[in-house]
C-alpha cells in the first residue's frame, strides 16, 4: 500500500502560551492519533536548528539552519498508509494538528 508523509507546520510561539493542562491534553491527542492502524510512524523534530547543506561548484557546505521566511516551521512528521490521495486526505482530516497548524501531505516514491 502506498505511503504518505504528513509534514506538520506550526507557529512555534504558540506552544509556550499553553497551560500545562492544555499541553498535556494536546500531547495525548497526538499520541492517540498516532496509534491508528494506518499510521506507520510519527516523530517530533528535536529542538534545534538542524543544518542546511548546499552544493555549488562541486563542493558541499553545511550551515546552521533552517532559514525559513515564514512564521510556520516544520515540527514533525507522520507516515501513513492509504490507497490513494483521497484516502490519505480523509484519514488526515481529524488530525489534532489541524486545530492550529498546517499539514503538507505528500506521497512517498515506492
Amino acid at each position: 500500500m502506498p505511503q504518505y508523509m504528513l509534514a506538520l507546520y506550526d507557529d512555534p510561539s504558540r506552544w509556550p502560551k499553553l497551560s500545562p493542562e492544555e499541553m498535556q491534553k494536546s500531547i495525548e491527542r497526538y499520541m492517540a492519533w498516532g496509534q491508528r492502524p494506518y499510521v506507520v510512524q510519527g516523530k517530533r523534530l528535536a529542538i534545534d536548528n538542524g543544518r542546511v547543506l548546499k552544493g555549488a561548484n562541486g563542493k558541499a557546505r553545511a550551515t546552521d539552519g533552517p532559514y525559513s521566511e515564514t512564521k510556520e516551521v516544520l515540527g514533525g512528521i507522520y507516515l501513513i498508509e492509504a490507497k490513494d490521495y483521497d484516502e490519505a486526505v480523509e484519514r488526515t482530516l481529524d488530525h489534532p494538528h489541524l486545530d492550529h497548524g498546517t499539514i503538507e501531505l505528500r506521497q512517498l516514491y515506492s
